[in-house]
């Protein structure tokens, strides 16, 4: 098993542990402790400082994946490249921390004049998002370096189960009345910026990296190549980091916080669709960059399916386990009933990611090749399909309004991206083998039709605490149909790793030999 596959499972097996503990806090925890405008708050200030700290890299995290291969050395510590990525993001913070201030009266404007519920609290607490901004940026850099030398496990553990676990603990204390919701917002700052000490320490650690820029190293075609590329990740960011925030800032400002925090919860919920992409596309990106700086399409294209089909296997059959628990969900929830109008967001919002994990590789490869600036028309186009139908739809089906502007602007996009990189470059991460998965998916809703049909209501009328029923019910079908169809994408043979990872799993519990 390759490097790759070998990082990749790693980081997925920290992905998912994050994901257990992000479920009992988001779904549990947060939802006791919490109003929902509260939740929508918080929300809000993090994906605002995501957006800050996403313009103000400066494209750094693309452009060092694209021109990492030319500083590439272990014996001089590949020449000060360590450096570069964290000067041109400094640059970035305090060009948009002037901006943060010259338009900080229209951005509180923006979230709290057609706001309905939790308005006021932006307004309090907005300067929140500066440092935290600072340690995102960072965070997302250290990450970035990480997964150039191929050591992705610490950064992914640090980012998905060490920050939800420091979020658990705010929650807990907060519902513990230890600290006040201001101690909440400042705990968020200290546990961010606890994980940027820990990645740049774990860094120095590999002693690959220098803080000493070797300026003489860099060419002036190079310099200039890289200026230009720089200066068009930071329009194309302006567009792409956007996007996907767009339907919670409209939620948020165009209805209410307590929305906002429904909408919030609905998100988290969809995300899960697309957790094994976090692994397998962060350390795909080097193999992919590396195949265009060598233009070699046909192993660019090869990486490509691989990674769209295994994502597709995975992130299909978690859509399949969540949509179909997703009332035994609701029904578990603290303040459930708030929360179910977002069922259908949901759905929506699922979706959206399947098809965004499934396809996002796409992006990489054109970011990577000569026709990189051609991904500026395809983000813009998507930014103004997403703000307009968004702008359209939210003030009139509220959550659902913006779940569906997130999922058909993403579908025409894909549609319109996947034709070009086949023209122009001879890419494509569409196969044969991704019929069966589809068939097999469809297969298994119909199966779960006929069971919540006849064996659900047995379940619920032969307990006496309905809530008992109902467990025993979705994991009796969450487990049969799982295995079920795992046996058919075994028996397909749709994937050779899928089916290494299943003999090998049997025979852990001496079932094969």
């Amino acid at each position: 098993m390759g490097i790759v596959a070998r990082q990749s499972i790693k980081g997925t097996v920290a992905t998912y542990i994050g994901v257990a503990v992000g479920i009992v806090t988001t779904f549990f925890i947060q939802t006791k402790a919490l109003q929902p405008e509260q939740i929508g708050l918080i929300d809000i200030l993090l994906q605002c400082s995501l957006l800050f700290a996403g313009l103000a890299q400066l494209g750094t995290s693309s452009s060092a994946m694209r021109y990492y291969p030319f500083f590439k050395d272990e014996e001089h510590r590949d020449h000060g490249f360590f450096g570069w990525t964290l000067l041109v993001p400094l640059v970035g913070f305090a060009f948009f921390l002037l901006a943060f201030f010259a338009f900080k009266g229209a951005i509180v404007s923006f979230f709290t004049k057609d706001s309905e519920v939790g308005a006021e609290l932006f307004a309090k607490y907005v300067n929140f998002v500066i440092p935290l901004a600072f340690f995102m940026l960072y965070i997302s850099v250290f990450e970035t370096n990480s997964n150039l030398l191929m050591r992705i496990v610490l950064p992914k553990f640090v980012r998905e189960v060490g920050l939800r676990v420091a979020t658990l603990a705010v929650y807990l204390l907060y519902f513990y009345k230890v600290i006040d919701f201001d101690g909440v917002i400042i705990g968020f700052c200290v546990f961010y910026g606890l994980a940027t000490l820990i990645n740049v320490v774990y860094l120095l650690s590999l002693q690959r990296v220098s803080f000493k820029i070797e300026w003489g190293y860099i060419k002036p075609q190079l310099r200039r190549d890289f200026l230009f590329y720089t200066l068009f990740m930071l329009t194309a960011a302006l567009a792409g980091n956007v996007i996907p925030m767009l339907s919670k800032f409209f939620v948020a400002a165009k209805t209410s916080f307590r929305l906002a925090g429904v909408f919030t919860i609905a998100t988290n919920i969809a995300a899960v669709v697309e957790m094994p992409y976090r692994s397998l596309g962060a350390i795909s990106r080097p193999q992919i960059s590396d195949a265009m700086a060598k233009h070699d399409v046909k192993a660019a294209d090869a990486l490509c399916k691989n990674v769209a089909l295994h994502q597709f296997i995975a992130g299909s059959f978690v859509f399949f386990l969540v949509w179909v628990n997703i009332d035994f969900l609701f029904d578990l929830l603290p303040n459930g009933d708030i929360y179910r109008l977002g069922k259908w967001a949901v759905l929506l919002l699922s979706l959206s990611r399947l098809v965004y994990s499934t396809f996002a590789v796409t992006t990489t490869v054109l970011s990577y090749s000569k026709y990189y600036y051609y991904s500026l028309i395809f983000t813009v186009l998507l930014a103004l399909m997403s703000l307009g139908l968004n702008a359209w739809w939210v003030p009139k089906w509220d959550v659902n309004g913006g779940a569906l502007a997130n999922v058909v602007s993403y579908l025409v996009y894909f549609v319109l991206l996947l034709a070009f990189i086949k023209w122009k470059i001879g890419v494509m991460p569409l196969s044969k083998k991704l019929l069966p998965v589809v068939l097999v998916i469809l297969a298994l809703f119909a199966l779960n039709w006929l069971w919540t049909s006849t064996l659900t209501p047995f379940f619920s009328q032969w307990f006496d605490k309905t809530i008992i029923g109902l467990t025993l019910d979705a994991g009796l079908k969450s487990c049969l149909f799982l295995a079920l169809g795992l046996a058919a994408i075994y028996k397909l043979k749709v994937s050779q790793s899928v089916n290494d990872l299943i003999d090998n799993g049997l025979k852990m519990v001496h079932l094969k030999r």
